[in-house]
Order: structure tokens, then sequence, then C-alpha cells
């Protein structure tokens, strides 16, 4: 077991080595499979013992605020030995590197090792117990990396294949870029209000854009973000049938936390929508943040209808348009400029 951990760390070593020839970037070949799956290379005996379960505690958790129970990520488990070409080119790779020859424990973050774009990780440690140590101390960012991996493909599809007129529709109102794929259609625009939704025939992901005056003194608190969301959504978003409209579910108490991403402060609010007097519903996640000069608050909301389906996907894809978003560039700023 030893000698097949040493031999996989110095696989590793030599295929980023490779990865940065001087002479220019290599080519590598597309990732393979499902988006949300992750293969862990780890031994039979630490994958069945507690290790393996506090592996599956992190990234096999319940994903928040979906109306069914679905994992975060879906987990394939290899022995080092099984670790063979044809899994080197997994979206993502969580590798246990344990031998009692380690000398510096912890977890190493590489991209495109053996394809792109690629998420590897390692996490070298002496022993097992020391393994859960380092994981349990680093486990919320090493799912990170993974979710911003998994976001990361989506955005740069989405810019590959990108609906443009749509981010100019949002600029023209916020002042900022919301990249959306083909796909997504215009489904009403105000002066403060824009729907963008990509609609199937048995799902339907759309993103709301608003905005309102900075007045209140706190207004990100749970209960004013919520409070405008139902306002906005009673006002724009009609149901099938009279007195029907999408508010905020009461049903499951919407979670916030405050996060950065890009230099751009927000709050992120996860919930459930519902359809006011119908039973329509699905999950829902918002970004609320301060327009530049601060007088107003602008809130980018994703939101998923799959009653068929699993939602966990459809919601990480829509998410990921939020954090496209990025502010216009000021006219003469040198990325404005033609080259």
């Amino acid at each position: 077991m030893r000698i097949q951990t040493k031999i996989l760390a110095f696989t590793l070593m030599v295929a980023a080595a490779v990865s940065c020839k001087s002479n220019g970037k290599v080519l590598l070949p597309n990732v393979s499979g499902k988006a949300g799956e992750v293969i862990v290379v780890i031994d039979k005996d630490y994958w069945d013992g507690n290790l393996g379960n506090g592996v599956r505690e992190l990234l096999a958790r319940d994903c928040e605020y979906l109306p069914q129970r679905e994992p975060l990520y879906s987990l394939v488990n290899l022995t080092p030995g099984a670790f063979t070409d044809m899994f080197k080119y997994h979206r993502n790779i969580v590798i246990f590197n344990i031998d009692t020859t380690v000398a510096k424990q912890g977890v190493v973050y590489r991209t495109d090792v053996w394809a792109h774009p690629q998420c590897v990780i390692q996490l070298n440690a002496a022993s097992a117990d020391s393994a859960l140590s380092v994981l349990n101390r680093n486990g919320e960012n090493l799912a990170g990396a993974i979710e911003q991996a998994e976001r990361n493909r989506v955005i740069a599809n989405t810019l590959l294949y990108e609906e443009g007129n749509l981010a100019e529709v949002v600029s023209k109102m916020i002042g900022g870029k919301v990249h959306f794929p083909v796909g997504y259609n215009l489904r009403k625009a105000t002066s403060d209000f824009i729907w963008i939704a990509d609609e199937k025939q048995y799902t339907n992901q759309g993103v709301f854009i608003y905005k309102y005056p900075a007045t209140d003194p706190e207004p990100f608190s749970d209960e004013n973000i919520i409070a405008k969301r139902n306002e906005f959504l009673k006002a724009n978003v009609p149901g099938m049938f009279d007195n029907t409209y999408m508010i905020t579910s009461e049903a499951v108490k919407p979670g916030v936390r405050f996060l950065k991403y890009h230099d751009r402060d927000f709050a992120e609010t996860r919930g459930l929508w519902e359809v006011y007097n119908d039973f329509m519903g699905g999950p829902f996640v918002s970004h609320s943040f301060y327009s530049p000069d601060g007088k107003e608050i602008i809130v980018l909301d994703a939101w998923v209808y799959a009653p068929k389906y699993d939602k966990r996907q459809y919601m990480r894809q829509v998410e990921s348009l939020l954090y496209s978003f990025e502010w216009d560039k000021p006219e003469g700023s040198k990325e404005n400029k033609a080259e």
C-alpha cells in the first residue's frame, strides 16, 4: 500500500511539472465524468473506517435547501491500485496519500494535472487518524474548491455560448453584467426588475434581478431581504391562475450568510419558493449587495422548478450564473480600449 501511494504521489508531481513547461501550455484532453461527481482515491480499509465516514460526511452530506434529500456530490471510491489512466481525466479527484514517511501533512490543491478543466486535491498524512484531523481542519476549503471548480466550468461554457444581448439588458439597469448561455430568454424588464429564464417542457431555470433604495439601516437582515423579495415577486411574477404569485416559502426558514467573491461582498440567501394559492415550488439562492455608490441594494436571485427531477445540478447551474456577475468597466478604462 505504501509503495502504491508513493508511486501515486510521484506521478502527480511529475504530471504537474509537465503541465508547466516553460515552452508554453501543454494541450490537455477535456475532463470526463458527470457534473457533481468526485473520485476519491483511498485505500479500502480507510474508506470503510472513520476516515471514509469523514469524507462522506463532508462531500456526500445533504445539499442545503432542496425540497428532497440529495447529496452534495456523488462519490466514486477507487483504491490507489485501481486509479488507472482512464480515471485520471476525471473532472474532480481527491487523493489520500497516507504514509508514515510523509513529512509535511496538509492539503495540496492543483488544477489541470491530467485534463482540463480539472480539480485535483491531494491530502497528505502519516496515518489515517492524522488524515482525519487534516480533513476536519481543511474540510470546508476542500469542498469549496470543488464547488468553485464546478461553477467555473459552467461559467466558461456560458461565455463560449453566450446570449450576449441579455447581459446588456442587465447592464442598463444595474451597471453590471450577468452572463447567460443560449437558451435563456428575457421574460420581463422594468426600471427595477428583470426576469430571465430557460424554460423547457419539464424544467424552468430562472434569474430575477432587482434593485431598491438602500434606505433601511439593516438592509441585509433576514427579515428585510425576504420582505423585499416577496414584495418584488408578488408584483412581478404571477402564477398560472388568478390571485397566484411567487413568494418565499415559510415551510423552511431561509438561511443568510455573508460571502466575498472577486472583491464583491454580498449576503447569500438560500431557501425555498412557492406559488401562493397553488402547488408549485422549488429552491432558490440570491446574492444581495450594495451598488458602487452605496445608494441602492442590488439582488441577483436564481431559482429552479423541476418537479420530475433531482434539482442539485439544475440549481448548481443557475447559481453559477450569479457568480458570472461583473461590474461594467468605466468608459476610457484600459479594459475598454481597443487592442
